[in-house]
């Protein structure tokens, strides 16, 4: 049912967002200013902006890409992402001990 893809896609999102630097930037914006209003409405508006470019891009991804295809290779890139991050914070401890 749509109400619950709705649910979902906003419980996602919005825990994905906590925190993030999308978050800490208009945190510290708002901190800058005297008008959080603004900050508000612009960081609201870059945030459905870049939103709406990706559920674009998705959308018509799926329409060239099968589903199982995208599944798996979403999983690829997350693991070498993954393990590129292992391997530099390793290097980076690594460094620090000299």
């Amino acid at each position: 049912m749509i109400l619950t893809l709705l649910f979902t896609t906003f419980v996602t999102v919005f825990l994905a967002e906590m925190g993030d630097k999308t978050q800490l930037t208009t945190i510290t914006l708002s901190s800058t200013t005297n008008k959080p209003l603004a900050v508000f409405i612009g960081s609201s508006l870059a945030l459905i902006s870049a939103t709406l470019l990706g559920a674009l891009a998705g959308g018509s991804i799926a329409n060239l890409i099968p589903a199982f295809l995208l599944k798996l290779l979403s999983g690829i890139v997350f693991l070498i992402i993954g393990i590129n991050l292992l391997l530099q914070s390793k290097t980076e401890a690594s460094n620090d001990s000299f």
